[in-house]
């Protein structure tokens, strides 16, 4: 090249690069790659020169040949835009490949090998969330071991590296780059169970060191105003980003009503947003396919019964086996030793309440309280634990002066699948204590509870369930709870001694 050129060429180059070296003065990296990319178009300025001489000449090329295209190694390739982004990136992914969160150097097959450049380089999520935020879902992740390991490798160094794994299998001749590595300044946020946390901390030595900040979520709100408009805001949004028909005042209440029943508590609210999304959705599907326009409580109504019936299989059959009398249980009259307890039966994502018969055999003997269900081992370690503290609880009423000469034996009748819990401890006290005194046990009564050694009855967990379970068989047998006010004077006070 004569000098001529080369004085024209780089007067062209400095009126553009200079431009961009004063926009970018202080990154020293911008200013260093400019002052390459100048030297490199002096140095290959002949290709930029078109030849008259032979510009009209037809060309025959090999096509295996290629033309030198200088101008495509000054390409940029834009590998994050935040341009449009507002504050620190939040980053959220269901696919935890390896390649999509760490990013991959992508090829093209050239005449059997394998091509590739700095503008086929991919970002991954790691890059997308650089300086701000990445969630994961813990179970996700770990089921990826090279992932999570890769991940925790990269927080630990603070830098993201680009590494291909390549295929073994294959035999074709790869043409490979290795990017400088990219510093990481990330907060990376794992959602899991407490069970993921504790075999984390547990197996992982490095986790407590990368994860060190531990946040625990309630599973149900205060029932306050506020809490009740942001759950309404949530469903309003949720039927917006879903497409699905608005609810009306009737419908919220009918979800937030069902909130607090899955919170087990009158006073809170759940925050499982999904069961109460599935729910939203359901009831919307229902009044489109009625042409409605408005989702009213009345199809609140039906999804939530319409969800029941779809998995009350074991509870229909445990209602038919109770009214053919294949399973035993009285709801009338008046029995000694004997009572009603209530228990939760759990199938997978259904629970359901029903009465068990309790019965109580007490004898003189030495033996205390037997429980049947221990010695054939089918009682759990928390129902055992409700009878001895049931067995600690006589000894103090009735062996302070004098050795409790008692042998009292307790069973769940027709149950042989185990029972656990201590909730029928205070139930089985009362069994025991009709079978000592010879009173009778109203039979329309189920009771739940447990009893603490001095004989106080603590508060119960699945109240919504265990009562919804005796009701419906009270109500196939239409029994009132006020029936047994009918019965003889005789009974009604020997119920009030008791």
């Amino acid at each position: 090249m004569n000098d001529w050129q080369s004085n024209v060429a780089l007067l062209t180059i400095n009126g553009h690069i200079n431009l961009i070296k004063v926009k970018y003065k202080r990154n020293k990296k911008i200013n260093t790659f400019l002052e390459n990319v100048k030297k490199d178009i002096l140095k290959n300025i002949d290709y930029f020169l078109v030849d008259e001489k032979n510009d009209n000449k037809p060309q025959i090329q090999s096509p295996r040949m290629e033309l030198p295209k200088p101008w495509l190694n000054y390409r940029v390739n834009l590998f994050v835009d935040n341009s449009e982004q507002e504050g620190a990136p939040v980053v959220m992914d269901s696919n935890y490949s390896y390649h999509n969160i760490f990013g991959k150097l992508e090829y093209e097959n050239y005449y059997g090998a394998l091509k590739t450049d700095y503008t086929m380089l991919k970002a991954g999520l790691l890059h997308k969330a650089n300086g701000g935020y990445i969630i994961f879902q813990a179970s996700d992740l770990i089921s990826n071991g090279l992932s999570y390991e890769a991940l925790k490798k990269a927080l630990r160094m603070k830098e993201l590296l680009i590494e291909n794994t390549a295929d073994q299998r294959s035999s074709m001749v790869m043409v490979s780059l290795k990017p400088e590595p990219i510093p990481l300044d990330i907060k990376v946020i794992l959602i899991g169970d407490a069970n993921i946390y504790q075999t984390l901390l547990a197996l992982d030595s490095d986790f407590r060191k990368l994860f060190k900040i531990k946040v625990e979520f309630e599973d149900a709100s205060p029932n306050t105003v506020e809490n009740m408009n942001k759950l309404a805001r949530f469903i309003h949004g949720f039927c917006e980003q879903e497409d699905l028909l608005p609810l009306d005042k009737g419908a919220v209440a009918k979800v937030m009503e069902y909130a607090s029943k899955l919170a087990d508590d009158q006073n809170k609210l759940s925050t499982r947003f999904n069961d109460l999304a599935q729910i939203v959705g359901e009831a919307s599907t229902w009044a489109k396919m009625s042409k409605e326009k408005v989702v009213t409580a009345k199809y609140v109504d039906i999804a939530l019964k319409e969800r029941i019936e779809r998995v009350k299989k074991y509870d229909t059959r445990y209602v038919e086996m109770i009214k053919d009398n294949t399973l035993l249980i009285d709801t009338s009259g008046f029995v000694v030793g004997q009572i009603n307890g209530l228990t939760i039966l759990s199938i997978g994502d259904y629970t359901f309440g029903k009465p068990a018969k309790i019965t109580a055999n007490t004898y003189t003997g030495k033996s205390g309280v037997i429980n049947v269900e221990r010695e054939v081992e089918l009682s759990g370690s928390t129902h055992s634990k409700g009878v001895f503290i049931l067995s600690g609880y006589l000894g103090e009423m009735f062996a302070q002066d004098i050795p409790l000469s008692l042998t009292a034996s307790i069973c769940f009748e027709q149950l042989y699948n185990g029972v656990d819990g201590d909730s029928a401890s205070s139930t089985e006290l009362y069994a025991i204590l009709s079978s000592l005194s010879g009173v009778p046990i109203n039979q329309s009564i189920a009771v739940t509870g447990s009893v603490n050694q001095k004989g106080e009855i603590q508060p119960i967990g699945g109240v919504n369930d265990k009562i919804e379970g005796f009701f419906q068989i009270c109500k196939l047998r239409r029994i009132r709870w006020f029936s047994w006010c009918n019965d003889s004077n005789s009974k009604r006070e020997k119920f009030k001694s008791f």
